[in-house]
């Protein structure tokens, strides 16, 4: 089985990619020219808005791990084209060449209603106002309806591997007014290949699903374990459910984190 890997160049594809590999998984990377990918990947020059380049990388794959998607910037028009149109032309392209292929798409809890009266759901009805959730809302549907196997897979905080996502944290609670005690989901990169795993094999097929640890855990210990600092509160939460995903339909079709919480990665030096 050959897969091919949309964003193998970013924080969660460059992980991922080297993992399948190293599990012995024939991995093909779609990157722009100059990226380098690791040992044992195949390395195709393509982009998401360059049709021949997406047929060509398409050709003999058996799926494709959609994880190409803009959000870190304030053009709201490149994250529209690159998460919309860019996600449809992948498609149209493993329609035309590959109609067999299983397309997993990298979705995010940042879907889930901000004021929701629970932790999210895969079957809650979502309203993302901000572009980056909302464009991957248009681009899920984009992929229920096309016609081939896919399934969507919505991660939430996603750290580890000296990644330095969870590293800068403490830099954006103030930005975004996080409560000390909002508690939200998180995911090891591990685990982000424990669940793409059990996707590639037809696990998933058909369904949302929702992956994260077992241990939604406070913005302020968060902060606290990478050195951080901020400050204590006493007043009452406001939005307590918002980037808190409920698990349980993963569980249901068998996922099981090899690194259950932020505190087990820390001990095992996984940060």
């Amino acid at each position: 089985m050959t897969i091919l890997i949309t964003g193998a160049s970013g924080l969660v594809g460059a992980r991922l990619v080297k993992r399948l590999a190293e599990a012995g998984t024939a991995c093909r990377a779609l990157v722009r020219a100059g990226k380098s990918v690791p040992v044992g990947v195949d390395g195709v020059e393509g982009d998401l808005f360059d049709p021949a380049s997406l047929a060509a990388a398409v050709i003999e794959v058996s799926a494709i791990v959609h994880l190409a998607a803009v959000f870190r910037t304030q053009d709201q028009d490149l994250i529209w084209k690159t998460n919309v149109e860019g996600t449809r032309n992948l498609i149209a392209a493993a329609k035309e060449h590959a109609p067999g292929v299983r397309l997993i798409m990298a979705s995010t809890s940042n879907v889930y209603d901000r004021n929701g009266p629970h932790p999210g759901r895969e079957d809650d009805e979502v309203h993302p106002e901000q572009a980056y959730p909302a464009s991957k809302i248009a681009a899920e549907r984009l992929l229920r309806e096309s016609g081939l196997t896919w399934s969507i897979i919505r991660l939430p905080f996603v750290y580890g591997d000296g990644d330095g996502h969870l590293q800068a944290l403490p830099g954006h609670v103030k930005l975004f007014g996080f409560h000390p005690a909002h508690r939200m989901s998180t995911l090891h990169h591990r685990d982000v290949a424990t669940a793409m795993e059990l996707a590639l094999d037809g696990q998933f097929d058909g369904r949302i699903v929702n992956i994260s640890d077992e241990a939604p855990t406070t913005v302020q210990e968060l902060v606290h374990l990478v050195g951080g600092s901020m400050d204590d509160s006493a007043d009452p939460v406001s939005d307590p459910w918002f980037l808190h995903m409920d698990g349980s339909l993963a569980r249901d079709l068998g996922f099981r984190p090899r690194v259950r919480t932020v505190y087990q990665a820390a001990q095992e030096g996984r940060l």
